[in-house]
């Protein structure tokens, strides 16, 4: 299973994407640095931060760039 998630950056800078349980546990980072304006798509494999695959259910990614911040819900299906 694995989930594509895509965002547009107006501007270059700094981009965190983190992928969260429905406890607010950090699951695994996917994106963390800086990077150019333009579209951006990013795959999670369904991975923890370990390698391991992680349990169905719930997740929510957050992410960050510059001011922006912004929250939402997935579910991951095996």
């Amino acid at each position: 299973p694995t989930t594509t998630i895509r965002y547009q950056l107006p501007k270059q800078g700094v981009v965190t994407l983190k992928i969260y349980d429905t406890l607010g546990r950090e699951v695994r980072t996917l994106v963390d640095g800086r990077q150019r304006p333009g579209i951006h798509t990013v795959l999670w494999d369904g991975k923890n931060s370990a390698g391991l695959q992680v349990p169905s259910g719930v997740y929510y990614y957050r992410i960050i760039a510059g001011e922006f911040s912004q929250s939402r819900k997935m579910l991951l299906l095996k």
